[in-house]
C-alpha cells in the first residue's frame, strides 16, 4: 500500500529556488534516506511532508488514517517538565490516551467498589459496562504493556535506571535528544520521519537504533549524514543535487555507486556523440571544399541528418564541494606522546573519570579515540592539550611539536567578527586575495566572507574552523568530533585531506566511515573504563576491529601492519605496470596518428594536382579524364577513412 506520494513538488524563497519537481512514492516497509549538501532543502522537504509548509507547486498525499511521528533537530527543546517530571514519566506522557483510560478506569473501579448495594440498579449496570468496554479497549491498544515498552526503549537508548528517574531539567542536550527520539519510537507510527537521528548517540545506542529500525514494520524517512547508518537502515535513497532530487534503489553506498556509473555512461555518451558530430561536420566541410555537384548533395544530406540528432547535454560538473589539504610545517621527532599512569577526576565528582591510562603515539600515526558517551574522551583531549591538569601520572611530549586543535563546539570563533575578519584575526598579514581564495575553497564565496560569525550555521562554523586549522600547517592535529555538522560531501573531502596529511593525527569521533577510512590505531575505552590500544588489520575496518574486541574481550587482529605494507607495495607494483602499459600504448597510438597525418597530407596534395589536371590539360582527353576521376574517387574514400579514424 502506498503510504506517501510526492508529486512534482517545488519550493522557492524569494528569488532563490530551493528545489523543483521532486516526485517519489513510498510503500509500507520502505525506508528512505534523504541525502545532499547542507542547505539543499532536506529538512524543509520534511516540513512539506507534514504540511507545516505549503509548496509553490505540486502536492503531497499521505494515506488516510496514517499515524505520523517526526523527530526534528529541535525536538530536544520540546521536552520539558510540564508533561512529566522524570525521563520515564515523559515517555508515559507520549501515550495520553492510555493515561486518560487509566484515570477513568480507576474512577469507575472506585465507584463500583463504593456502591455494591446498587448492583441491581441500571446505573450500576451502565457503569459496569463502561468499565468493561474501556478496559478491553485499553488492553487491546497496548495499555497493559506500554510502560514496559517505554522502559525498554529508554534502556536501549542508553538510559540507566538512575537517568530514567532524573528530572527533565537536569538532562543534557544529548540526553534530551535521545529522549525525544525514544518518544517517537515507542509510539511506532505508520510513518516515521527522522531528521539527523544519530546525533549524540554512542556506539551501543547507535547499534540498538539500527537494529530497531531495521526491524521496524512501518515506513521510514530519515535525513542523515551518517553513511554507515544509512547503509544499515535504508533501502531507497533520495539524492538532492542542484535543486533537483533523484530517487535511487538501495542504500547510500549503492546510490553513490549507481550515480557514479550513471555519470560515466552519460559522459561517454556525450563524448561519443560530440566526436560523431565533429566527424560529420568535418565530412560536410570537406565535401563543400571539393565543391562538385555530388559533393554538395552529399554535404546537404549529412547536414540534414545532423540537424535531426537528439543532442545530449554536457554532463554538469559535481556540485561545489569543500577543497582542503593539510600539510605539516616543521617535522616532529619520532616520539609524539608518552602517557604514563594518567588519572583525572573533577573536583565535584565522586569517582575518578580516568584512571592510570598508559599509551604512546608515534610520528605519522592516525590514532582514533573511541568509547561510549561520558567515558572521558573529550576530557583526555583537554589533558593532552594542557587545558586540564591531571590528578595523577605524566604526559611527556616529543620534540618540535606544533599542535593544531579542532574543537567540536567551535568555541574559538569570535561572534563579533565577519568570516573574513575571523581568518585575519589568526593570519593578519594574509592578503585579501589569498584569504578569499582560502575561504572560497571552503565554500565561502562572494559576499559570504562578510557574514557575521554569529549568524553562521553549524556546518559553516565547522568549515570556518577547519580553514583556520588547515592554514596553520601544524605537524600534530588533535580533532574532537570534526565531522559533526558536516554534510557527506564535506566529510569525504575532510577524509581525503587527512588521508594525504603527512603529520600525526589524534582524533575523537563517532563517525564509523570516517574512522574506517583513516585510523591506523584505535585507543578504545571499554566497559570497565580501561583504555585498550587496538592495531588495525587489513581485512576488517577499524570499527569492526573494536567490535570484535568487545565481543571476544581480547585483541584478535585481522592482519598485522606489515601485511598492510606488503599490500601497498603490491598495489604500487601493479600500478607501475599498468602505467607502463598505458604509456607504451599511447606511444603506439601517437606513432600511428603521425603516419596517418603524413598520408593525409600526401593524398590532399595529389588530389589538388589531379583536380587541376582534370579541369585543365585533361578537359578534352576523355580517357585521361576517366582515369583521373577514378583516382579522385579512390583518394576521397581513403581521406574520409583517415578523417574518421583521426577525428578530424
Amino acid at each position: 500500500m502506498t503510504v506517501i506520494s510526492v508529486n512534482d513538488v517545488s519550493l522557492s524563497f524569494g528569488a532563490r529556488e530551493l528545489f523543483k519537481n521532486i516526485s517519489f512514492s513510498l510503500e509500507t516497509n520502505d525506508r528512505l534516506g534523504i541525502v545532499g549538501p547542507n542547505g539543499c532543502g532536506k529538512s524543509t522537504l520534511l516540513s512539506l511532508l507534514l504540511r507545516e509548509n505549503r509548496p509553490d507547486e505540486g502536492s503531497v498525499f499521505i494515506a488516510a488514517n496514517t499515524s505520523v511521528g517526526i523527530l526534528t533537530q529541535d525536538s530536544a527543546y520540546e521536552v520539558s517538565a510540564d508533561t512529566g517530571a522524570t525521563a520515564l514519566e515523559q515517555m508515559y506522557a507520549a501515550f495520553p490516551e492510555h493515561l486518560r483510560a487509566e484515570k477513568r478506569i480507576a474512577e469507575l473501579e472506585e465507584w463500583l467498589a463504593r456502591n455494591p448495594e446498587l448492583s441491581m440498579m441500571p446505573k450500576y449496570a451502565s457503569i459496569t459496562k463502561e468499565f468493561t468496554d474501556l478496559h478491553d479497549r485499553y488492553a487491546r491498544d497496548g495499555g497493559l504493556t506500554f510502560r514496559s515498552r517505554c522502559h525498554s526503549i529508554l534502556e536501549g537508548m542508553g538510559f540507566t535506571e538512575e537517568q530514567m528517574s532524573l528530572p527533565i531539567e537536569s538532562l543534557s542536550g544529548g540526553q534530551r535528544t535521545r529522549l525525544a527520539l525514544s518518544r517517537r519510537l515507542c509510539r511506532e507510527p505508520d510513518l516515521l520521519l527522522l531528521d539527523e537521528p544519530t546525533n549524540h548517540l554512542d556506539a551501543d545506542t547507535l547499534a540498538w537504533l539500527e537494529s530497531f529500525l531495521s526491524n521496524y514494520s512501518g515506513c521510514l524517512i530519515t535525513v542523515s549524514h551518517d553513511r554507515r547508518f544509512l547503509d544499515k537502515v535504508t533501502n531507497k535513497t533520495l539524492l538532492f543535487e542542484r535543486g533537483r532530487a533523484k530517487l535511487y534503489r538501495g542504500s547510500y553506498t549503492a546510490c553513490a555507486e549507481q550515480r557514479r556509473r550513471d555519470r560515466e555512461i552519460l559522459e561517454k555518451q556525450y563524448k561519443d556523440q560530440q566526436k560523431e558530430i565533429a566527424r560529420q561536420e568535418a565530412y560536410i566541410e570537406q565535401q563543400r571544399r571539393w565543391n562538385r555537384e555530388r559533393n554538395i548533395i552529399a554535404a546537404e544530406s549529412r547536414l540534414k541528418m545532423l540537424a535531426k540528432i537528439d543532442r545530449i547535454a554536457a554532463p554538469e560538473k559535481d556540485e561545489r564541494t569543500v577543497k582542503m589539504q593539510f600539510s605539516r610545517g616543521l617535522q616532529s621527532g619520532n616520539d609524539i606522546l608518552d602517557v604514563r599512569k594518567l588519572s583525572f577526576a573533577y573536583p565535584s565528582a565522586s569517582k575518578t573519570l580516568l584512571n592510570e591510562l598508559n599509551f604512546q603515539v608515534k610520528r605519522g600515526e592516525k590514532v582514533f579515540i573511541v568509547g561510549p558517551n561520558g567515558c572521558g574522551k573529550s576530557t583526555l583531549i583537554k589533558l593532552l592539550l594542557g587545558d586540564l591538569e591531571p590528578t595523577g601520572g605524566v604526559i611527556d611530549y616529543g620534540h618540535n611539536l606544533q599542535i593544531g586543535y579542532y574543537d567540536q563546539e567551535n568555541q574559538g570563533l569570535d561572534e563579533k567578527n565577519t568570516v573574513l575578519e575571523e581568518l585575519w584575526s589568526l593570519y593578519p598579514d594574509m592578503k585579501e586575495k589569498d584569504a578569499r581564495g582560502a575561504l572560497g575553497s571552503f565554500l565561502f564565496r562572494g559576499d559570504d566572507v562578510f557574514k557575521p560569525v554569529s549568524v553562521l550555521s553549524g556546518g559553516e562554523r565547522a568549515r570556518l574552523t577547519l580553514v583556520k586549522l588547515m592554514l596553520s600547517k601544524m605537524n600534530v592535529l588533535i580533532l574532537d568530533e570534526p565531522t559533526n555538522h558536516l554534510d557527506i560531501g564535506s566529510r569525504e573531502a575532510l577524509e581525503d585531506a587527512l588521508a594525504g596529511y603527512d603529520g600525526t593525527l589524534i582524533c575523537v569521533s563517532h563517525d564509523r566511515a570516517f574512522i574506517d577510512r583513516l585510523a591506523t590505531r584505535l585507543l578504545c575505552f571499554d566497559e570497565q573504563g580501561r583504555l585498550v590500544s587496538l592495531p588495525i588489520g587489513q581485512t576488517r575496518g577499524a570499527w569492526d576491529e573494536w567490535q570484535a574486541y568487545r565481543e571476544n574481550g581480547k585483541i584478535i587482529p585481522a592482519a598485522v601492519t606489515v601485511q598492510k605494507t606488503e599490500a601497498v607495495v603490491s598495489d604500487n607494483k601493479a600500478d607501475y605496470l599498468r602505467r607502463k602499459t598505458e604509456a607504451a600504448e599511447a606511444r603506439k597510438q601517437a606513432s600511428r596518428l603521425a603516419r596517418l597525418k603524413k598520408e593525409q597530407e600526401e593524398l590532399e596534395r595529389e588530389l589538388d594536382t589531379l583536380n587541376a589536371e582534370l579541369y585543365g590539360d585533361a578537359a578534352s582527353d576523355y580517357v585521361r579524364a576517366a582515369e583521373i576521376s577514378a583516382r579522385i574517387e579512390e583518394i576521397e574514400n581513403r581521406l574520409l577513412e583517415i578523417y574518421e579514424e583521426t577525428g578530424i
